[in-house]
């Protein structure tokens, strides 16, 4: 239930659970993060590597309790225009979408306890990199994300060594 002096929205809050699981997971692999003053170009949070090359990531963070099962493998998930085309352009920084999976019940998606702190569920990352543009006169675009595409510790390693090879 939400607290009557809340100031955020459920909206608010689970874009404010996904930064928090982004950044936790850049924590654990020993990176960097950055937030870009204001979002005007798709790029919610930044993570940077040390090592050869410094390279990073650029990051759209989203969350949904709506993300449904997986169909043939893959997760079915809507995302505006503006953010489908920042995101499928061509940067030197490899960008990804990055959808958090909180439960529907919002008192479920966070657990303080003397043993553990619970965010639960977790995240699935997309490059839209070299996506052919949208022609439909819509919106928003549903993307089509691997299940296999878990966003986790072992995930944002490769990721970065992905792009520290330019492999995206």
């Amino acid at each position: 239930m939400r607290s009557p002096d809340a100031l955020l929205t459920d909206a608010d809050e689970k874009e404010r659970l996904s930064c928090v699981y982004a950044k936790a997971l850049a924590a654990r692999a020993g990176y960097q993060t950055f937030e870009p003053d204001l979002d005007r170009d798709s790029v919610d949070l930044r993570v940077q590597a040390g090592g050869g090359k410094h390279p990073a990531l650029d990051l759209q963070l989203k969350a949904t309790s709506c993300l449904g099962a997986a169909r043939n493998g893959v997760f079915s998930f809507s995302i505006s225009i503006k953010n489908y085309d920042d995101l499928r352009a061509e940067t030197q920084t490899p960008r990804l979408l990055v959808v958090l999976e909180l439960p529907k019940d919002p008192t479920q998606w966070m657990t303080v306890t003397e043993e553990a702190l619970i965010l639960r569920r977790r995240a699935y990352w997309l490059s839209l990199q070299s996506n052919q543009e949208n022609n439909a006169n819509q919106k928003t675009v549903t993307v089509h994300i691997p299940k296999q595409n878990v966003f986790d510790v072992d995930a944002l390693r490769d990721l970065m060594q992905r792009s520290r090879e330019g492999r995206f």
